[in-house]
Parts: C-alpha cells; sequence; structure tokens
C-alpha cells in the first residue's frame, strides 16, 4: 500500500508548529551544539572575535563594498525533511504553513565580514529561509545526528551558506538629565532611557516568532535598483514596524523626497537621532545574520516622530521597556546582543555629540 502523501504534510506540518512554539528552548539546545565557538556580549549569539568592535561605530563609518557575481554557497537550497512534492523549504511553507508576511524579495547576501567593512553580493530572501529554518526544523524534528547542520558546519563561516543578513537595531529613547526640567507628555518616557520592544508573533512572521526583540528589525533588502545602503534601510524599516506603514511603495517612490525620510535625516544631521553599527553575530538556531546597530533618539524628537506609533504592526506587539541593562526573556539571540552592547557603550550612545555638518 502506497504512503499517503498527506501524512507526509502532516508530521511537516506538526514539527513546524513545534518549532514555533518552542524557539526559545530550541535556541538554547542550538547554542549548545557550539561550545567553542565565541559569543556577542555573554548572549547565545554566535560570533567571530574581529566581528565586535571594541566601541560604538558611527554609522557613516561602516563601508559595503559589492561583488556582482560571487561564488555560490557550500549550501544552498536543501530538501533535507521536506514532505513529497516540496523541493525546498519555503516552498513547503507557502503550501503548508504560510506566515502573513512572506515574499521572495531581493535582498543582499553577506560575503565577508571585517567591521567597519561588509562585502556584499545579490541574494533573494527565500535563498535563507531554505536553509535557516530548514536546520531549526531539523532540529525540532529530533533528527539523529543533525545532517544538514553538519554540512553547514562553522555557523561562522560565511561561504557555506547564503548568509542574509537582517539589521537589528536597538532604539533607545534619551530623555534629558535629572535636573534639566521641563514637563512630560503622552508618548515620552517620564524621565528615564528607555527602548523600543517587540514580541513578533508566530502566526505573523517566518523567523523568530514568539519572542521579543528590539525593533525595528529587518531584512537588509534593497528598494527598487538602489545600492546597498543602511540607513535608507533602516528608515523604512522604522515607517514600517512603528509607524504602521505598508512595504509597498509604489512606482516612481523616491526616498529622499519622502517626508518621513528627510524628518529622520533632518535630525540625524542635527544630531537628535544617533546610529551606530555594534557589530554583527549569527543565530544558533536558524544560523540567520544579524548586523547589530543601536539608534539614540532624543526624547523630544522621539515623540514628534513617532508619537502616533502603533501598538500592535504585522509582525507583533509594539511598546517600550526601561533601557536599564536588563534583558527580558525569551528574547532573540540578536535583540539580546544588541541590548547588552549598547548598555555596555550607554555613555557613548547616549553621549549629545555637535551636530554633523551637512554634506
Amino acid at each position: 500500500m502506497r504512503a499517503d502523501p498527506r501524512d507526509g504534510e502532516a508530521r511537516w506540518r506538526a514539527v513546524r508548529a513545534a518549532l514555533n512554539a518552542a524557539r526559545g528552548p530550541l535556541g538554547e539546545a542550538a547554542s549548545a551544539l557550539y561550545p567553542d565557538v565565541p559569543r556577542v556580549a555573554g548572549t547565545p549569539l554566535l560570533c567571530r572575535e574581529e566581528w565586535i568592535p571594541r566601541a560604538p561605530v558611527p554609522l557613516e563609518s561602516v563601508r559595503l563594498e559589492w561583488e556582482d557575481d560571487p561564488a555560490p554557497p557550500a549550501v544552498a537550497d536543501p530538501s533535507d525533511g521536506l514532505p513529497a512534492g516540496h523541493r525546498t523549504y519555503a516552498e513547503a511553507m507557502a503550501a503548508l504553513a504560510r506566515p502573513a508576511l512572506f515574499e521572495d524579495r531581493p535582498s543582499h547576501r553577506l560575503l565577508a565580514a571585517r567591521p567597519p567593512v561588509l562585502r556584499l553580493g545579490p541574494a533573494r530572501y527565500f535563498d535563507g529561509v531554505n536553509v535557516g529554518e530548514a536546520v531549526a526544523h531539523e532540529l525540532a524534528a529530533g533528527t539523529e545526528g543533525l545532517p544538514l547542520r553538519r554540512r553547514v558546519g562553522d555557523p561562522c563561516d560565511l561561504t557555506r551558506r547564503p548568509a542574509l543578513p537582517a539589521i537589528t537595531t536597538v532604539t533607545v529613547v534619551a530623555s534629558p538629565r535629572a535636573g534639566s526640567g521641563g514637563s512630560r507628555t503622552e508618548g515620552r518616557t517620564g524621565g528615564h532611557d528607555a527602548y523600543v520592544l517587540h514580541w513578533r508573533d508566530p502566526a505573523k512572521v517566518a523567523h523568530a516568532g514568539g519572542l521579543y526583540q528590539v525593533m525595528p528589525v529587518g531584512v537588509f533588502q534593497p528598494l527598487g535598483g538602489e545600492p546597498p545602503d543602511l540607513w535608507r534601510c533602516m528608515v523604512r524599516e522604522y515607517a514600517e514596524e512603528l509607524l504602521g506603514t505598508g512595504e509597498d511603495y509604489g512606482d516612481g517612490f523616491v526616498q529622499e523626497e519622502w517626508p518621513f525620510h528627510r524628518a529622520m535625516t533632518s535630525a540625524r544631521e542635527e544630531g537628535r537621532v544617533r546610529p551606530y553599527f555594534l557589530g554583527l553575530g549569527v543565530d544558533p538556531l536558524t544560523l540567520a545574520v544579524d548586523l547589530l546597530t543601536a539608534v539614540v533618539i532624543d526624547e523630544e524628537t522621539f515623540a514628534d516622530l513617532f508619537g502616533e506609533r502603533v501598538a500592535v504592526n504585522d509582525e507583533g506587539d509594539v511598546s517600550t521597556a526601561p533601557f536599564d541593562g536588563t534583558v527580558p526573556r525569551p528574547m532573540q539571540p540578536a535583540g539580546a546582543a544588541a541590548l547588552s552592547l549598547a548598555w555596555r557603550h550607554r555613555r557613548t550612545l547616549t553621549a549629545r555629540p555637535a551636530p554633523r555638518p551637512r554634506p
């Protein structure tokens, strides 16, 4: 009697549900598989020591290099553990467990990293899903020997898989110091530094559902044919995640003419918004790569830019939390790392420099 393919699909769905229900403990189990790999700031995020600068790097000092036709990764589009009739993990997700946000958009692949220099090449979003979610699924299924994870090998070797970086930003809302006076208004932090916190709804997202995260966070992706640009991508994520704007910008969109981009960039030039690069690391469960950044926004500027921020967005729930060195649990390793590094460098980050000269 021939096996019913629906049985395989049902088993795959059950493992996928178990993965989404237990990403926290599964991440801890995955972390234990790499006892000799360095961690970022005492968190589970894996790294190489040269990936973490000794001090925050102003965002404008990060240099992005580009390679049009890089060598393919050693492992791509694995078929391990897929139900019959599905060629890739993303294809199975689309058919059997599709999240609310799931599009194969152009993305950047990280080829090499030696901060402040990052080397990038072209990729598609599903390239990362096909390996990253597959190795997580394999662990959730209890697959003996974890053959796919063994084939990938060193999680910090960027040539072994399509390493599609996300930009993980801890947004610190800097309150005026004690004794500065001034009244408090709705949406401000009540005299204490705070940061923006996100809970990622597993029904809405393909990655890290059920975990807390800093915000905004988004895959480093171009809009149209633009070259890699960290700031432009971060500004779009601020609008999408904190203000609830859509991701479809339409034909003819010119970001430099967009009022929100102009407001954010003007505040940056005037020193009221201060972005920094903190380093990068690898999630032990999914092998996702995160570029860790911090953006410090003066409280009054934050109220002006985000006074109408949403409480729920397309990926989960939005709130603020005290910036006091604590990390909520369960938190995505990249968020914990960005938050811990930001706290380590808090005196540098919250200092108020002179305004940047306009170009």
